[in-house]
């Protein structure tokens, strides 16, 4: 009986085994992409600002594949607001001379900070590329306002993950004066449309920052049951 005992013992082990990569195998047929892949990803997006890019060029080619991933954000109504105007080469000093003089326009002498106004100047020379993400504002004003401001943000979310995946820097700056009607007319905007940011890119010339953690789930989420 003891022998016996141990082949049905044994029968049963194998069974539970061959159920459990069963289930491994079904689960991961279900899945469309690799999960641990795509959480490193989302775990290892950086802010690696423009003094730490390297002379390595991006190319428009890299550009426009980041922007036509950056087009797949979600959108309410699919309203697509997102604008983008792409600064390279002799057009980025068009844009540093124009936020110089506009940062000294808009802000009182007494608040003016030479050195915010350098990095301003010098920032868009250092990258291979910066580009200005705006909102365009639906004509009917059909989708509530704050919705195609998040529809950009999460675009924006979709530029930098990509550039992450391409081992781009990316560094999403927002400056007072981009909510200016001078900014709006600097960009040939509407008196509703908004100005959302500077996205600037390079290659860095550091070694990816590792420096980085989020709280607890905990602190954040309300689990809510009954």
């Amino acid at each position: 009986m003891k022998v016996l005992g141990f082949f049905v013992y044994r029968s049963c082990k194998e069974h539970q085994l061959k159920c459990k990569i069963t289930l491994i195998l079904y689960k991961t047929q279900l899945m469309r992409f690799n999960l641990s892949e795509i959480n490193d990803l989302i775990r290892s997006r950086r802010t690696i600002y423009p003094e730490q890019f390297s002379d390595r060029k991006v190319h428009k080619e890299q550009i426009e594949l980041l922007l036509n991933n950056a087009q797949w954000a979600p959108t309410h109504g699919n309203t697509q607001p997102w604008r983008f105007h792409v600064y390279m080469e002799d057009g980025r000093q068009k844009l540093s001379t124009f936020l110089g003089e506009t940062y000294l326009k808009l802000t009182p002498a007494e608040q003016q900070d030479d050195v915010k106004l350098a990095k301003m100047l010098r920032r868009p020379l250092l990258a291979s590329a910066v580009i200005a993400i705006s909102m365009k504002r639906q004509e009917t004003e059909k989708i509530p306002e704050i919705e195609e401001i998040a529809a950009v943000a999460c675009a924006i979310q979709n530029l930098h993950l990509s550039c992450t995946a391409y081992g781009l820097g990316g560094f999403w700056a927002t400056p007072k004066l981009i909510y200016s009607a001078t900014m709006n007319e600097f960009l040939g905007l509407e008196a509703k449309d908004k100005c959302l940011g500077l996205f600037y890119i390079g290659y860095p010339a550091i070694d990816w920052p590792e420096n980085q953690h989020r709280r607890p789930l905990e602190y954040n989420c309300t689990w809510i049951n009954d």
